[in-house]
């Protein structure tokens, strides 16, 4: 067994108390959605510890650490923040943490992408708010997804801050235990504050061209763990950044922490070179095509069932989930028109639709005017879809609650009512709230394995999706997450920025600052 190393825990007269909270979403600023306070699974007290493993008393810090609740709010991805809403857990958060005395240190959960209307930098904003309300001798350890935009003003008034290593994010529960793991450390060895080199990289990819099933992300991230390891870091972390933004902090970032200053810039610098020099080497996680194409290629495969992604539209990354765009082009496709080959299409918003045909049953022939519903005006992609067709399925989860689910998951919490119509070989589920598929669970009793074609509002495909797939292709598609970023009409983000510019880009500065 090895020994242990470093400072010894100091004898404690108490346990550490250190408070849980956060505010979580990713918000795209080219979404027409607004994310208002019923979007957001607000959890307090007991329900709030239940959402993490290491809370339970039988866990790993247990007798060291008291959990202090405080508040979290999370939500599925969407337009910018409510400033209302904002402004309520804002004030929630840190008035708890002010009244509940003196903390140890915080485990802040958050994302690292949200937009509030009238704000630029909202979680730089809300984390300056929290360091007032804990004071400065709180340690605040933050756990974020690497999606997130660290500005130099968001990670100042943090001592910790790490994010997740792998894209899809299998790891979002690990990454929180880390980040409250790394803090019980420093509170019970007495080691305080580490020192934080933190260092952006003028370079802004979409997460579909970032996974870490491929190269490059997949040997960068894979550094993230052996400069972890070394004698005197804490911590090492690497953000994409958040796309679908437009705001000045808008680009990839690198943080490492350590005891040892001159470690933390050394390798700091190394990993954000190391991603400078790879920007042009990064390619979508699967082949594209336009809609179009992608639902032709499709329909001729022997591959069942075969996934199309509506990448502009996906919900998880800030899409209204309201465009029928893919809806209109599968039906525009003969085969699938005719019902000579099924595609199952899941997760239109529009709760005025899901009205109408929970009111006229299973069965029911239906008129539709659907989609558009935060969307409508925003362009040609965006107008009703005129539908008939009949209703083959209903879903209430509040009448029957699905079983599972991620702990805190919103899409699993108040997903509404859900309604399926069919025409010719094309069903479309209609969905009462902005509601992901990502699991077999998600479809309710329909089975997605029974049509030829599954086509799912998302980016990359999340891993039950991609176990399901047996081909693939990601569509390139109108909406508030397209992955064509320069048609999207950036005007914010600071420049010269890759692959906003690329040709007679000098070679930037990324000297680590020590903050």
């Amino acid at each position: 067994m090895p020994v242990p190393t470093g400072p010894r825990p100091r004898p404690r007269t108490r346990p550490l108390r250190i408070g849980i909270g956060g505010m979580a979403i990713e918000s795209s600023q080219f979404c027409p959605h607004r994310s208002a306070y019923d979007d957001f699974r607000v959890t307090r007290g007991r329900e709030l510890l239940d959402r993490y493993a290491w809370t339970r008393p039988d866990a790993w810090p247990a007798g060291l650490v008291e959990w202090v609740p405080l508040v979290h709010a999370v939500a599925v991805p969407g337009g910018p923040v409510e400033r209302a809403t904002y402004d309520r857990v804002k004030a929630e958060l840190t008035d708890r943490t002010r009244e509940s005395g003196p903390l140890d240190g915080l485990v802040y959960d958050i994302h690292g992408a949200m937009s509030v209307v009238g704000l630029e930098d909202a979680e730089a904003d809300l984390t300056e708010a929290v360091r007032a309300a804990t004071g400065p001798a709180t340690l605040i350890s933050a756990a974020m997804d690497l999606h997130g935009n660290v500005s130099r003003r968001f990670a100042t008034p943090l001592d910790l801050l790490t994010a997740h290593r792998l894209a899809p994010h299998e790891d979002a529960w690990e990454t929180r235990e880390r980040a409250a793991r790394k803090l019980v450390e420093r509170l019970a060895t007495g080691r305080g504050r580490p020192h934080r080199a933190w260092v952006q990289v003028p370079v802004l990819l979409p997460g579909e061209k970032t996974s870490t099933r491929l190269e490059p992300a997949k040997s960068l991230y894979g550094r993230l763990a052996a400069v972890e390891a070394l004698d005197g870091v804490v911590d090492a972390a690497l953000w994409v950044g958040y796309a679908w933004a437009d705001e000045e902090r808008c680009r990839a970032a690198v943080v490492v922490t350590a005891d040892d200053p001159r470690l933390a810039v050394a390798q700091a610098g190394l990993l954000a070179r190391a991603y400078w020099d790879a920007r042009r080497d990064f390619v979508f996680v699967g082949p594209t095509g336009d809609a179009d194409a992608c639902v032709a290629r499709a329909v001729a495969s022997t591959a069942r069932p075969f996934v199309i992604s509506d990448s502009g539209d996906n919900p998880t990354a800030g899409g209204a989930g309201d465009l029928p765009y893919m809806l209109g082009r599968l039906l525009a496709h003969e085969e699938l028109a005719g019902g000579r080959v099924t595609a199952l299409h899941p997760g239109l918003t529009d709760p005025e639709a899901v009205a109408v045909c929970c009111d006229a049953g299973v069965g029911a022939e239906v008129t539709l005017r659907v989609g558009g519903r935060f969307s409508a005006g925003t362009g040609p992609h965006a107008e009703p879809y005129e539908l008939t067709g009949t209703v083959t399925a209903l879903d209430d989860p509040a009448a029957s609650p699905a079983p599972g689910g991620p702990r805190g998951n919103p899409a699993y919490d108040g997903r509404g009512r859900s309604a399926a119509v069919t025409r010719g070989g094309v069903t479309v589920v209609l969905t009462e709230r902005r509601t992901p598929f990502h699991t077999r669970a998600d479809f309710g009793a329909l089975d997605p394995l029974a049509y030829d074609l599954l086509v799912v509002k998302i980016g990359y495909l999340e891993p039950e999706l991609h176990a399901m797939a047996a081909d693939w292709l990601l569509a390139l598609t109108p909406g508030g997450v397209d992955q064509d970023l320069l048609r999207l009409g950036h005007r914010k983000v600071r420049r010269p920025l890759y692959p906003f510019d690329d040709e007679g880009f000098e070679d930037p500065d990324l000297t680590p600052v020590l903050l």
